[in-house]
């Protein structure tokens, strides 16, 4: 993370920064960040620790040493809790080893921030040790949990969270190549018919091409959300799934992009996804 990043998406979330200004006068316990990309909300934890540890009264001036030291996550009142490498979700030993120094006041005059990057990625163990640890406010300690939505966490964890949702990223179209394989999904979902015959042609997919029609697929997610009528999958996804199936494709995508990554056979992935994500009901 660097300042110039930590600017320009402050700069495109302009409608959070004065609430964020309001919070920083009483900061809640927990603050959740939904919605953006996963560097936005990474950016705005970045951004809402130096609003509470900055150095300069017109904080946070993205200048100081406090600042700079955030943003090269070297600040020692800056936590960061996230899935390590290679592994499927955050460990509760993760929140275990840090007990004994949200006991402690914090090294400076601001407030500690305990960052839990992309919380959905909490297991049932880890979340319920991170709610028991808000239940048990300790002073000078604030948490900041990430995530793409609310709903992908625990609801009690919801709950004791004061949830602001960044802007969307401003990407609305999918390339050509991507769209066509997207609108061949969608249509799967609605019809039941047309797409094996794509992924069982020889050589028509790879890790990355697979990856991007995944993020496809999510962006038209974002899109029926935000507006259906923006993109002509947006408008079919938002007619074939409801909430919660919705939700459930969200979630189906996530498990897609962690399978490639782990290099499934992405013609499997996809297919997977097809058949995993297609609502049982019929179309509205």
């Amino acid at each position: 993370m660097s300042i110039a990043e930590i600017r320009d998406t402050a700069s495109r979330q302009q409608l959070l920064l004065p609430r964020l200004k309001k919070l920083a006068a009483r900061p809640p316990q927990c603050l959740l960040l939904e919605g953006g990309s996963e560097r936005e909300r990474m950016a705005m934890a970045a951004y809402w620790t130096a609003l509470l540890n900055c150095e300069s009264k017109d904080a946070p001036c993205l200048e100081c040493t406090a600042c700079r030291q955030i943003a090269d996550q070297a600040f020692n009142d800056f936590l960061i809790i996230e899935r390590p490498e290679g592994k499927q979700d955050i460990p509760v030993d993760s929140i275990r080893d840090l007990l004994p120094v949200w006991g402690q006041p914090p090294h400076g005059r601001g407030s500690r921030v305990t960052l839990i990057s992309e919380a959905q990625n909490l297991n049932a163990s880890s979340g319920n040790a991170l709610l028991k640890t808000l239940e048990e406010p300790r002073p000078g300690n604030v948490f900041v949990l990430t995530a793409p939505q609310r709903e992908r966490l625990l609801e009690t964890l919801v709950s004791r969270s004061w949830v602001l949702t960044l802007a969307w990223p401003v990407e609305l179209i999918n390339s050509p190549e991507v769209g066509e394989w997207v609108n061949a999904m969608v249509d799967f979902w609605r019809t039941g018919r047309g797409w094996f015959s794509r992924t069982a042609a020889k050589g028509a997919l790879n890790h990355d091409l697979a990856l991007e029609i995944l993020t496809g697929c999510q962006r038209e997610l974002r899109n029926s959300m935000t507006d259906p009528s923006s993109t002509v999958s947006a408008g079919k996804i938002d007619t074939i799934f409801d909430l919660k199936a919705k939700r459930r494709l969200d979630l189906a995508l996530d498990k897609a992009q962690e399978a490639v990554h782990y290099q499934v056979t992405p013609a499997l992935v996809l297919d997977w996804l097809c058949m995993a994500a297609r609502p049982i009901r019929s179309p509205r």
